[in-house]
């Protein structure tokens, strides 16, 4: 165990260790959330652990055809054990596949608009659109969804979605669609949650289940946070966790970018969780 580690702070590793795995063994492509896994384990010098994690980040990579990735992660992993016959193997046979051209299907990384948005990356299209008043809120990427897959009307959709104004006070927290398709009868969250994690393969957080850092999210912008309903709930190391109902908010992404340079990683969350979090937050 880590001497300079206290009591609360293993504690709060060893909950983050426990979700993780259960998000992980559900979503095993989920290289992000193994990422925080494995650094997690580090922290408490579980080094057996930290390597099988390495081990699982590397297989994830293969299974999305990127094969330079994961040949970056077993290549640390032999840099600590030269002789890892597993290593070995897997990496003469990511050599036959690469010389073969039989790679695997690339899947879609859920975040990438977020990412792009959360590193300052904007195109020279969205920053017009923010120029003239346009807000990247995601409604688009909903209305696919729920609209032209059939799912709801139109008219239900109009309903329920809300374009708060981003420059206006937030007057505290404006409840995400998801939730207000739920408290009209329209669908219930659990299903159009469900609905956006299928589309997305964005990782899914039990938020009722995690310890919130309460001033880590107090250190980040309340009018943000309650506009947008997003929950930053936990730091691990130069990451930050944030909760979301929405994952294709690209406003939100730059708001919180411009507060902290730290890398954003975004799980879905139920946004009655998130409310209730942001509300006990922001009192």
């Amino acid at each position: 165990m880590a001497a300079t580690l206290s009591s609360a702070e293993e504690a709060q590793l060893t909950q983050t260790i426990e979700m993780f795995e259960v998000i992980t063994q559900t979503q095993p492509h989920d290289y992000q959330s193994l990422e925080i896994l494995k650094e997690a384990y580090s922290k408490l010098n579980r080094e057996k652990d930290v390597m099988n994690t390495s081990k699982r980040i590397a297989q994830a990579y293969v299974q999305m055809g990127q094969f330079s990735s994961a040949i970056l992660e077993y290549e640390t992993i032999l840099q600590r054990y030269p002789d890892d016959p597993d290593v070995q193997a897997a990496l003469k046979e990511i050599e036959i596949k690469a010389n073969s051209g039989a790679t695997q299907p690339v899947l879609v990384e859920p975040t990438t608009s977020l990412k792009a948005a959360a590193s300052g990356k904007v195109s020279r299209k969205a920053a017009d659109k923010a120029a003239h008043g346009e807000v990247e809120d995601g409604r688009k990427a909903f209305y696919k969804i729920f609209v032209e897959d059939k799912i709801i009307t139109a008219g239900d959709f109009d309903l329920c979605w809300k374009t708060p104004d981003p420059n206006a006070p937030a007057n505290g927290v404006v409840d995400p669609f998801i939730q207000t398709l739920a408290d009209k009868g329209i669908m219930p969250a659990e299903k159009a949650l469900k609905l956006v994690a299928d589309k997305t393969r964005m990782a899914f957080l039990p938020l009722e289940k995690y310890e919130i850092d309460i001033e880590l999210a107090r250190s980040f912008p309340v009018e943000s946070c309650q506009r947008w309903c997003v929950l930053p709930f936990d730091r691990l190391s130069k990451s930050i966790m944030v909760a979301t109902a929405n994952p294709f908010n690209q406003q939100v992404a730059r708001e919180l970018a411009e507060v902290v340079p730290n890398r954003l990683l975004w799980y879905l969350a139920p946004p009655a969780d998130i409310v209730k979090n942001l509300r006990k937050v922001f009192r």
